[in-house]
């Protein structure tokens, strides 16, 4: 670039900050912020909420005009949130449905999926528990109530009867088990049961030997493992097989190199969702989170980032 190009972003750089020092505009809806600044409320699904505070704290850090104020909820919630102009931006793990989309184009909305991340739902169990092997479908029969003892999926377990706990009954893992696992069904087993947040279903399942917890994997990580291969050690997480029966040769853990090949059957896709209609703050943190640096960001969190190069190492793990 020559040396003019650099003088003509630095005066046009200055003509935009004199500009908005003059005042910002406001909208019909009496908003003031802009891309990169201003006060914002987003919804993200509670899961999320890491890889949301981490990205977050980096956001506003870049951005020093600019606050982000994440509500946690379920991802039902946060949608008709969005769907009802409560928030601009929800971050959730799916896409815009077509009837979701077809009533904010009929209002005249322009809304915008953007993918963020692959995130694996991680299976774990209490520490006392050895049984870490499970197939897709060991899972689709306690869902459904076929499985209700330890001994239907390990002959001879005398663990006792199942316990899967979710984070929240209208969560995105919920809706994951029912449109991906149970192909549209709803969940019948009375084996199942949910509690308020994610943090609640770890607690559950280290203090109950005979349960297993459904959770994001980005709640595994042990923040001072750089490889994100050793996670929380305070339970066990399961490996999960496609096969019909499960062994240690073809289950698989949730790190993000079996996300990245296709091993791990549980895995979904994070979406920024919007529906901004003046493309302000929640345009500019959705489209941070999407940019090297926010990609750099959910890659050191254990999620696998969507976009980016893909380094491949051999790494010696020992347990």
């Amino acid at each position: 670039m020559s040396k003019f190009s650099y003088i003509f972003i630095i005066g046009a750089t200055l003509s935009v900050v004199l500009m908005s020092s003059c005042g910002k505009p406001k909208h019909k809806d009496g908003r003031t912020d802009t891309y990169s600044s201003g006060t914002i409320s987003i919804a993200s699904d509670e899961s999320f909420s890491p890889i949301v505070e981490e990205e977050k704290e980096i956001f506003e850090y870049t951005y020093t005009q600019a606050k982000i104020k994440p509500i946690y909820t379920n991802e039902s919630d946060g949608i008709n949130m969005l769907l009802k102009g409560k928030i601009y931006l929800m971050i959730t793990a799916r896409n815009f449905k077509p009837a979701e989309l077809k009533n904010l184009q009929d209002r005249r909305f322009m809304p915008k999926a953007i993918p963020l991340a692959y995130d694996a739902l991680a299976l774990i169990v209490n520490k006392q528990n050895p049984d870490t092997c499970i197939s897709v479908n060991d899972i689709r029969n306690i869902l459904l109530g076929k499985a209700k003892h330890w001994s239907d999926i390990y002959p001879g377990s005398k663990r006792g009867d199942i316990v899967l706990v979710f984070d929240n009954r209208k969560s995105s893992a919920v809706h994951f088990a029912e449109d991906s696992i149970l192909g549209g069904h709803p969940i019948v087993s009375p084996n199942v049961v949910a509690t308020n947040k994610t943090a609640d279903v770890i607690t559950y399942v280290e203090k109950t030997p005979n349960a297993i917890g459904i959770i994001g994997s980005n709640w595994l990580n042990d923040k001072g493992d750089t490889t994100n291969l050793i996670f929380n050690r305070n339970i066990h997480v399961m490996s999960v097989s496609r096969a019909k029966k499960a062994t240690p040769a073809n289950s698989w853990k949730p790190y993000q190199y079996y996300i990245y090949n296709n091993s791990y059957p549980l895995y979904r896709t994070i979406y920024a969702l919007l529906n901004d209609p003046i493309n302000g703050l929640p345009w500019g943190f959705a489209n941070f989170i999407a940019s090297p640096k926010g990609q750099l960001i959910i890659f050191k969190s254990g999620l696998l980032p969507v976009r980016g190069d893909i380094t491949i190492r051999d790494v010696n793990v020992s347990q």
